[in-house]
């Protein structure tokens, strides 16, 4: 869309065109960790006339925004915590003041909606604990009508911990399906299971017909490029989250990220384990440290994701980055027209032993 303003493009069927964006806000979530092709993305971005982002921590993303504002951490804000596959509500209590100028997210929209004149339509009265108490008055009010009750919220504050009731489902959309097909129907297009939808194969997308096929992937090894690359999620952090933390640094070798290969490959190509190694294809290099492995199968490097971008360079057409970030490497296109799935797990590189300076991992450094 950015790169592309007024282009047409398919979507379930019909052909819409993208808008012409100007301005950007980003409040939650870090594009350039899990976004593909980052000199593409980068390229993307600077097509904004302004770019605004909530930020705890200097991330790449923050380091390409026009205007950051500082966010509170969780432990910084009060939050209840939930999930539809959690039967716990969590009472989640300030732990220690907001850092220097951070504020929590809605703390910074309740001000930028007084500064546009809007801010009785967004607050409605309330600061963030009124918001809490309000939703959870909610709750007690949903839960009473099935008669169930639980404390109030000041009771439920300090406990910090609320067990909400569970309903034993069992299978109960397909049981009661099965027992009457007709009178409680699925909500699919016929009401029945589908393994063949008539209305995705009347999109007629050539790489998605109405049933599952198993499909090749478009990009393959080459004698410029022959080994897999797989971007696995890491064992040390969720995603890219505190990346600069001691327990996802210490995961790391001199501060680099560590991409495992095989002995036959490293022994053709005159690495050994804890050589600085570089990744490259035709979008990008990457640093890192080799672990050599017998782990690994030949001619397949597993590298994490998660290792915040740290070009050298980041306007350069292919960035070398020093981190050990493999989405500078992968290709940036969807799994299908249809579903426009993520494909950042696997690509295909070369790998060589690094020749060059010993360049000093920047990731975590602040800008002035």
């Amino acid at each position: 869309m950015l790169l592309n303003p007024g282009a047409k493009f398919d979507y379930d069927r019909r052909q819409l065109s993208y808008p012409h964006i100007r301005l950007a806000y980003w409040a939650g979530g870090n594009p350039f960790h899990h976004h593909q092709d980052l000199a593409r993305l980068r390229q993307a971005f600077c097509q904004l006339d302004t770019f605004t982002v909530h930020e705890s921590a200097w991330t790449a993303t923050a380091r390409h925004a026009d205007i950051v504002l500082p966010a509170t951490m969780t432990l910084e804000r009060e939050d209840v915590g939930g999930a539809p596959t959690d039967r716990h509500l969590i009472a989640m209590q300030l732990v220690a003041a907001p850092y220097a100028e951070a504020r929590d997210d809605y703390t910074i929209f309740s001000e930028l909606a007084r500064r546009l004149g809007r801010e009785e339509a967004f607050t409605e009265g309330r600061d963030a604990r009124g918001w809490l108490q309000h939703h959870y008055h909610q709750l007690q009010q949903k839960l009473a009508a099935h008669q169930v009750p639980i404390p109030d919220f000041d009771t439920f504050w300090q406990q910090g911990v609320l067990a909400l009731p569970q309903l034993k489902d069992g299978g109960r959309m397909i049981n009661v399906f099965r027992a009457d097909p007709d009178a409680a129907p699925l909500p699919t297009p016929s009401g029945k299971i589908e393994i063949f939808s008539a209305t995705i194969a009347s999109f007629n997308y050539q790489n998605c017909p109405g049933h599952p096929v198993w499909r090749e992937l478009q990009q393959k090894p080459t004698a410029d490029h022959p080994f897999w690359l797989i971007a696995n999620q890491p064992a040390t952090r969720l995603h890219s989250q505190l990346d600069f933390g001691d327990f996802s640094l210490s995961g790391k070798r001199d501060g680099r990220e560590v991409c495992s290969l095989n002995p036959q490959d490293a022994a053709r190509l005159a690495i050994a384990d804890g050589d600085l190694i570089e990744l490259y294809n035709d979008r990008g290099h990457v640093l890192a440290s080799a672990r050599v492995t017998n782990s690994i199968m030949a001619d397949v490097l597993q590298l994490p994701t998660g290792a915040w971008y740290d070009p050298v360079d980041p306007a350069a057409a292919r960035p070398l980055c020093r981190h050990g970030n493999p989405n500078v490497l992968t290709l940036d296109i969807g799994t299908s027209s249809l579903t426009q799935g993520c494909s950042g797990q696997i690509t295909v590189v070369q790998v060589r032993k690094f020749r060059g300076e010993r360049l000093l991992v920047q990731a975590f450094i602040p800008p002035h």
